[in-house]
């Protein structure tokens, strides 16, 4: 089957960073799907991972976090899909990624896919929606108030895939008054057409503007990006109680300023179930049906906003350039 891959970690501009490649057909485990894959999006995570994590043993990795396929073929022991159906997905960080023509994954991490979505808007959604759904609702637990009255919920980096879909989460499934921040008129324009009650600047002091905005101080703090920066303001802003996520890699983070008012600090790292196949792995699976059904009422709107045609390594290479600015509004899909 043709793949695209890497033998070594290198800066994307490298005309190896990223190869084409013959690879055999996966085998299935039991409880696997075998996976046409029919579109893809491209994440951060794949470019960090290709810079950190050098493949061994002389053999290719194939990164792809998220994809929408047909099932062609299941494992001796899955119960719930059947070849034909149509699912999408974001797989398991430890095996072989969806940049392929095809993919084994445990039946418990799919999703059928949203009815009212072609397989390029639908690979759009696995990856942003699991973390975004994860960090807001089994996190910080958002339906869960803090304190008496309106509680609001700050979402850093409103614009971008995760924050994109936090912001309509918050919106569909809470009471709270949801605050994202931006920096550009264009990505402000976009956190509002996600459903943001109000949208602030990143690049000037988030206090002053949460108290123009109405809001004293936020219950809940979703910090998608830049974590480490905006730490120093994070204290003052945030409510006694209230509960603090994150989900980038900062090299040190100190919590100590939190402990005067009794903040709880939560990491959210989607693959964690697949990784360590925990007992609520099937987890990875529900979220997805439910995200598919919001979809599918009307209630989430799909969140790609480029699309770039053909798999390939050429391709890959200009979709993980671009990734890798730091500037992209919403996902950027590769569709077969």
């Amino acid at each position: 089957m043709k793949a695209v891959g890497y033998f070594k970690s290198l800066p994307i501009e490298a005309p190896d960073s990223l190869v084409d490649l013959d690879l055999p057909e996966p085998e299935l485990g039991a409880r696997d799907v075998l996976v046409e894959v029919r579109a893809v999006s491209v994440n951060p995570v794949d470019s960090k991972t290709r810079l950190s994590a050098a493949p061994v043993g002389g053999r290719p990795r194939v990164l792809g976090f998220d994809a929408a396929g047909v099932i062609i073929r299941t494992g001796a022991g899955v119960q719930n899909f059947k070849t034909g159906d149509a699912v999408f997905y974001a797989g398991d960080l430890g095996r072989q990624g969806s940049n392929a023509q095809l993919q084994a994954v445990d039946e418990r991490l799919i999703a059928l896919k949203p009815q009212s979505l072609d397989f390029t808007a639908a690979a759009a959604l696995p990856l942003t929606g699991l973390t975004a759904y994860a960090m807001l609702f089994d996190r910080l637990r958002l339906q869960t108030p803090v304190h008496k009255g309106k509680n609001a919920v700050l979402i850093i980096g409103g614009a971008g895939g995760v924050g994109s879909m936090a912001i309509q989460l918050a919106r569909v499934n809470s009471d709270c008054t949801v605050i994202a921040t931006a920096s550009r008129p264009q990505t402000a324009d976009w956190a509002k057409k996600m459903g943001a009650h109000d949208v602030i600047n990143h690049r000037a002091p988030l206090l002053p503007q949460l108290q123009a905005a109405g809001i004293e101080q936020a219950a809940f703090v979703f910090s998608t990006t830049y974590s480490a920066d905006y730490l120093p303001q994070y204290p003052a802003l945030i409510a006694p109680q209230g509960r603090f996520g994150l989900i980038d890699s900062p090299e040190s983070f100190d919590i100590t300023p939190f402990k005067q008012k009794s903040v709880s600090i939560h990491w959210e790292y989607m693959a964690t179930r697949a990784l360590f196949k925990t007992d609520d792995m099937a987890e990875q699976g529900k979220i997805l049906t439910e995200i598919a059904a919001l979809v599918d009422a009307g209630k989430l709107q799909p969140t790609g906003t480029e699309i770039m045609s053909s798999l390939s390594a050429a391709t890959l290479r200009k979709a993980q350039r671009k990734i890798e600015t730091g500037t992209s509004i919403g996902k950027l899909v590769i569709e077969y």
